[in-house]
């Protein structure tokens, strides 16, 4: 699936492709104010079912739509409300969780906005480099953090410590950048397509915002274990 959307001085790109296993569990979202503020949401869903698929996207829906109003703090914490509580009965069932990043461009300002937990990621293009602006929450960013210096075993990349049904304000990370160009990926993109050929590619593509999205989202490849996962980007480009 591919999107294009702009207002004023704020162009969008989006794209995203099922991985091995379906449905995809990534969702995206845009949303744009009257007054041309811009709020895009990744979300990637925790696990594949049709159950996933739909609180995903009702989640980057909410995400995007709050953002624009209230910032990307309150929006990524709004999604926390709508998935955090187990429901009634004996054995309730607990709504899917999932990992986000959200973005947020004010139209009267000339910074972008990101919040985010979990693994999604957020970069910006500056003076030639892509550049992360997100730290992942998992138990391998944690030790490092927290100066741990021997091997950290490969699982520890994978175990989320932070997720969107646990966010609190203290446990949500912020980041502001004024760069022109942000691109928000799932980790489908960025754990499966090299960092270098990102940065060439934004290069490349950096004034075409939906090209750029569509490229990001083909360059990911198919592990070494024959699994891809879902892919998923959206490129914010300001004039």
């Amino acid at each position: 699936m591919t999107t294009t959307s702009g207002y004023r001085n704020v162009r969008i790109g989006t794209a995203t492709r099922l991985g091995t296993a379906a449905p995809s569990g990534d969702a995206i979202a845009v949303h744009v104010q009257e007054d041309g503020t811009t709020a895009a949401a990744v979300v990637d869903g925790i696990g594949h079912s049709l159950r996933v698929a739909s609180v995903a996207q009702l989640l980057a829906t909410v995400m995007a739509r709050v953002s624009a109003r209230r910032g990307s703090l309150a929006g990524l914490l709004t999604g926390t409300e709508l998935v955090v509580d187990p429901g009634s009965g004996d054995e309730p069932e607990p709504e899917p969780d999932a990992v986000a990043v959200v973005a947020t461009a004010r139209a009267a300002g000339d910074q972008i906005r990101i919040a985010w937990v979990g693994d999604c990621r957020a970069y910006a293009l500056d003076e030639g480099r892509l550049r992360p602006l997100t730290a992942d929450h998992n138990l391998a960013e944690q030790m490092a953090l927290c100066g741990y210096t021997g091997e950290i075993p490969r699982p520890a990349a994978k175990w989320v410590r932070t997720t969107v049904r646990s966010a609190v304000v203290a446990t949500v990370s912020e980041a502001w950048t004024r760069s022109p160009l942000v691109v928000l990926t799932s980790d489908g993109v960025h754990d499966q397509a090299p960092h270098a050929a990102m940065e060439a590619l934004a290069l490349i593509h950096e004034d075409e915002p939906q090209t750029l999205a569509e490229a990001l989202v083909a360059a990911a490849e198919t592990g070494t274990d024959g699994v891809r996962d879902d892919a998923t980007a959206i490129v914010i480009r300001r004039a």
